[in-house]
């Protein structure tokens, strides 16, 4: 099952870097889905930060950088899989 959990604002393409803004929670360990018009795949979260603090769990309304395997583009969709 999915649930949206955010959305993608920025994506810095040197470092494989999203920032997400949250509208639910989010924990390192996760399983997520990133999804747009040519976005789609799956991962686990590794590691996030709030202003290049590490962190293992993000709040709705925060927003958080996720390092992401593939290429990710503004208003991609990000799912919690469970």
């Amino acid at each position: 099952m999915e649930e949206e959990i955010g959305r993608v604002t920025h994506y810095y393409p040197k470092i494989g870097v999203a920032v997400v803004e949250l509208k639910s929670t989010l924990k390192v360990g996760d399983k997520i889905l990133v999804k747009g018009a040519t976005t789609n795949f799956e991962q686990v979260v590794e590691s996030m930060q709030i202003e290049h603090k590490n962190v293992e769990k993000a709040e709705a309304g925060q927003s958080v950088g996720l390092k992401v395997k593939e290429r990710v583009r503004e208003n991609d969709k990000v799912y919690r899989l469970t």
